[in-house]
């Protein structure tokens, strides 16, 4: 019998998943009430599990169990059918993997101390939306386009010192416009500061924005108007900036009440971009540095469509689509807490990567693969002072100390 009580690196990474609260929910939702094997614990594991690996299909992920005995070992599972997990993808309610997320975010904020930067207002909200597309044929239900079919990932990434998260999330078909989210998603909070793009312009929001003491910048389409110009601002002659005043947006038919900011800028590419912001303080070179941090939730979309299993689907169900989506939220939150943990200062994807090829073993050992020695301990190239050891040789030799030198193993420097 194998008495190596020795926790491995996925065990203790599935420990940072807040599993009693979980418990609470799975039992005052009765979600495993006729449960026989397949319970929502391991059944969540598993499939953050998969996440990491990348593995495409449901009757992969059986295999992978079925074939691997250190996986049931952690999971407390011997076998499953790709039938089991199905049944199970589909028929959990997203709502439940919603609130494990949000409890993760709730971690992170904890582990980070992002709770004093919120106060402080240090924090900038970054929001944006993403389409998975999918076959219309296979995904009626999500259609959006006369041949496509898919969902959106509306997200607020929060972002502070350098360090970014996901905050809060929202599924839709992919239909619905971005700006149908902003309530959701925009934290309405006294100077509060967010970051969103084109697809958000709404002026009933930015006046209300404006009312409430809410920041925001934003960029705004080609066809935008001015309906009165209050103040033009000095622009510093050979900047990119082309414009900086203070206006009433919009046209006759639609406008904005409050007074708010126009900047107009060129790109590295030379195209004019038109920035909008209610903080009538702010440099102008600030405004434009803060709008380009909004780069930084497209990076996050990149990062968990390339690292996690979100190009091939699981179900074609609704559950099935949106269960899947938070399964890899929760896997994103659970990496950057495992980063935590460890205290490794460099890329998320390192701990990504090291975990998907060391996940079986010690936690110790783990950390060796994250954080290698360097190869050999080199201290650069010794330079030698040819001239000192000539003239300490030929005293040897006035000395008649010349014995070592007719030894094979003296060897002449050059």
């Amino acid at each position: 019998m194998d008495k190596d009580t020795t926790k491995s690196t996925l065990s203790e990474w599935f420990s940072l998943l807040d599993t009693d609260a979980m418990l609470r929910d799975v039992v005052q939702l009765g979600l495993d009430k006729y449960t026989k094997k397949l319970d929502c614990i391991k059944f969540i594991r598993l499939l953050i599990f998969a996440q990491v690996k990348q593995i495409a299909s449901l009757t992969d992920i059986s295999a992978e169990l079925n074939e691997t005995e250190q996986l049931q070992r952690e999971l407390g599972l011997s076998s499953i059918s790709k039938s089991q997990l199905s049944r199970k993808l589909r028929g959990l309610d997203p709502a439940f993997l919603q609130s494990i997320f949000q409890r993760c975010v709730d971690q992170i904020v904890k582990a980070y101390g992002f709770k004093a930067a919120t106060e402080k207002l240090g924090r900038i909200n970054l929001v944006d939306s993403s389409t998975i597309t999918m076959a219309l044929s296979q995904y009626p239900w999500a259609q959006f386009r006369k041949s496509r079919a898919g969902v959106k990932l509306h997200l607020r990434l929060a972002f502070w010192d350098g360090l970014a998260y996901p905050d809060k999330a929202v599924m839709t078909p992919a239909k619905p416009a971005d700006r149908s989210q902003m309530d959701n998603l925009v934290v309405n909070e006294p100077g509060a500061l967010n970051l969103f793009d084109r697809g958000y312009t709404d002026y009933k929001k930015f006046d209300e924005y404006c009312s409430t003491g809410v920041r925001f910048i934003t960029r705004l389409r080609e066809n935008a108007g001015i309906l009165e110009v209050y103040e033009e601002r000095p622009v510093k002659a050979g900047s990119p900036v082309l414009r900086d005043a203070v206006v009433r947006l919009g046209s006759s038919f639609r406008s904005t009440t409050n007074p708010v900011r126009w900047i107009e800028i060129l790109d590295d590419e030379g195209n004019r971009i038109i920035i909008l912001t209610n903080d009538l303080s702010l440099d102008v070179q600030e405004v434009c540095d803060l709008y380009r941090k909004r780069w930084r939730i497209e990076i996050f979309f990149k990062w968990i469509k390339q690292h996690l299993q979100l190009k091939r689907l699981y179900g074609q169900s609704e559950n099935a689509v949106y269960n899947q989506l938070w399964i890899a939220l929760i896997t994103y939150c659970q990496l950057v807490l495992l980063q935590r943990k460890v205290k490794h200062n460099r890329t998320l994807l390192d701990v990504y990567k090291c975990l998907r090829r060391h996940w079986e073993k010690a936690l110790g050992e783990f950390l060796y693969y994250l954080n290698p020695p360097p190869s050999r301990q080199s201290k650069g190239r010794k330079s030698v002072d040819h001239g000192r050891m000539f003239a300490w040789t030929l005293q040897q030799y006035e000395d008649g100390d010349t014995e070592h030198l007719d030894g094979g193993e003296y060897g002449l420097m050059i």
